[in-house]
């Protein structure tokens, strides 16, 4: 047992070593109500050496000259998630590693994150405090200052800015106004961009080390992703957007707020289920009960949608109860899934698409079709012009994107004699249309929510 006059004595803030990284003094936060100790880290890359599994990470040990940067590489012991208090969860590497301070050393656990927004470039927990250590809560730095220079400082080795993300974004289609938009925008930040399609991708699938490759290369640590998932490909892309979110990286829609969106039935239901308002619909399997599905949502006119349409395709008008007949049966001739859907008339061939970024409408469009089209969308020839909408219609957009679980959505709905009807929850809205409608820089919108999140993660403890 460890007596009086051998007692490593700590403040609440104080300085430390880590050697085996090459770390020769670090500012630490000494935290007795935090379980694990946390080591800032950037640019976290695990791969396997003999057999066993390591990882690479960059430190900037010295907060006031981001350019020192300092490479570590060290064994994962395990993964963990980490919640901090603020709630939050992150998927975290663990090493093990050497602490040296106040004279002594030991080993202990630290997990790897990213603390650049912190003065203290480590997070020392209870678990790594053995009974030799005492801490005095009232007071910083009881143990000697350590120079960041001497024979075992580390060189500088790159300049790191504390600011610039690394965000990937998922899209098959580079050239198209959207990904464009979107990677312009975020190289004028400052951030680096890396427009990845989602098909040349392919899974390392590990309890440990799970992994993205792209073109025969893993692909590095991000600290965004903001997917845009065609139709064609989602469930690839879906489980392509699970896998980021088990690596612990940030994706501004979900897996399973892209995959519920997409399914047309799967979606109303979600609206049902948070009470949306919606347009009446109706849904069957079997032949025989055709007649019946279209008395249940008011009979004719009224619209057949295929589950899986996109851009207004695959949606008809039926203004009759024979047409509706006859184009139910030839859906089930095809061996579509589609739904029925009662016919707001009174939105005269108009719908208002709302932009939806981190639970807030930033610009909305009025939609209306060209001609005698009952379809808006502006793929089909429909105009757009910007809109003022009503307290109840932001509160249904906002509601809408919100049962999803999306950071970014394009709520499209109508407007009816009781009240606003959501259409659709769009998880990848396009961005040529609203932003020359609103004049608004939306890109720049989505950048800013993933900014401010990060900003709020680094500064949690």
């Amino acid at each position: 047992m460890a007596t009086e006059t051998n007692k490593i004595r700590l403040g609440w803030e104080e300085w430390l070593g880590l050697p085996d990284l090459g770390l020769p003094a670090l500012r630490a936060k000494v935290d007795t109500g935090a379980k694990t100790s946390a080591l800032h880290a950037s640019d976290i890359q695990a791969h396997e050496r003999d057999g066993t599994l390591r990882v690479r990470f960059n430190v900037a040990p010295n907060p006031t000259r981001q350019g020192v940067v300092v490479a570590c590489e060290a064994a994962v012991i395990d993964r963990r998630e980490v919640t901090s208090s603020n709630g939050t969860s992150e998927w975290r590497y663990v090493i093990e590693t050497t602490l040296d301070v106040g004279g002594g050393r030991w080993p202990i656990e630290v997990t790897l994150t990213d603390r650049a927004a912190m003065s203290a470039r480590m997070l020392l927990g209870r678990q790594a405090l053995t009974e030799r250590v005492v801490v005095d809560p009232t007071r910083r730095f009881v143990q000697p200052k350590r120079r960041f220079a001497g024979p075992s400082a580390p060189k500088a080795a790159t300049t790191i800015s504390p600011h610039p993300l690394r965000i990937a974004i998922l899209s098959r289609e580079p050239d198209t106004y959207s990904t464009t938009r979107l990677a312009a925008e975020g190289t004028l930040r400052g951030h680096q961009i890396d427009v990845i399609d989602t098909a040349r991708c392919y899974m390392a699938i590990s309890a440990l080390a799970p992994e993205v490759h792209y073109d025969g290369n893993r692909l590095p640590h991000y600290d965004a992703v903001i997917p845009r998932i065609g139709a064609s490909i989602t469930p690839y892309g879906t489980a392509l957007v699970r896998q980021f979110e088990s690596l612990g990286t940030f994706c501004v829609n979900g897996s399973a707020g892209i995959t519920a969106s997409r399914d047309k039935l799967h979606a109303h239901q979600v609206l049902a289920r948070h009470q949306i308002g919606m347009p009446i619909t109706a849904f069957a399997s079997s032949p025989k009960d055709t007649d019946s599905l279209i008395g249940l949502v008011g009979g004719a006119p009224l619209i057949v949608k295929l589950l899986e349409s996109s851009q207004g395709r695959g949606v008809v008008l039926a203004e009759t109860t024979k047409a509706a007949q006859s184009v139910i049966s030839a859906f089930r001739g095809l061996k579509a899934n589609f739904l029925v859907q009662h016919f707001v008339k009174e939105a005269a061939g108009e719908d208002i698409r709302c932009f939806v970024i981190a639970g807030r409408v930033v610009a909305a469009m009025r939609r209306t079709a060209s001609g005698d089209d009952f379809r808006s969308n502006l793929h089909l020839g429909g105009v757009a012009e910007t809109v003022r909408i009503s307290p109840a219609e932001r509160d249904a957009a906002v509601r809408a994107a919100r049962a999803f679980g999306l950071g970014l959505a394009g709520v499209d709905l109508l407007r009816a004699h009781d009240g606003p009807k959501v259409l659709e929850v769009n998880s990848s809205p396009g961005f040529e249309g609203i932003e020359k409608a609103s004049g608004q820089n939306l890109a720049a919108r989505v950048y800013a929510e993933i900014e401010r999140k990060q900003r709020r993660d680094r500064g949690a403890e």
